[in-house]
């Protein structure tokens, strides 16, 4: 069973940063894209940011480009999402997503709340 636990949510004021962590468990993680998806309350879940098994492509939302940095680390099964100049509309739960396009499977771990104040 795939598991995707998520850490490094919180509360922080406009301009401030957070650093969100995705671990997965199993072999599945270094053949896999990686991402991170948010939803505010109201709103659709949108993209955040992607990148792909080998780390060599990074997809950005439109809202996030140039300063959400999206890295994985293949070695540790890890992804990590460093979220810098953060504001109030960047506030909403955000997911690890897994996707296996060799196994045509796709995961989701339970969220992650980050709440930025003005």
């Amino acid at each position: 069973q795939v598991q995707l636990v998520e850490s490094g949510g919180g509360e922080v004021q406009a301009g401030g940063s957070l650093r969100l962590s995705c671990g997965v468990s199993g072999s599945i993680f270094k053949t896999s894209a990686m991402g991170w998806w948010r939803q505010s309350p109201g709103k659709e879940r949108e993209l955040v940011a992607t990148i792909a098994s080998g780390g060599q492509v990074v997809r950005y939302g439109d809202a996030v480009k140039g300063r959400f940095p999206l890295s994985r680390d293949n070695a540790k099964n890890m992804v990590h999402l460093q979220m810098d100049s953060l504001r109030p509309e960047d506030t909403g739960t955000y997911y690890c997503n897994l996707e296996s396009f060799l196994q045509s499977l796709n995961y989701w771990g339970k969220g992650t709340l980050v709440t930025v104040s003005s």
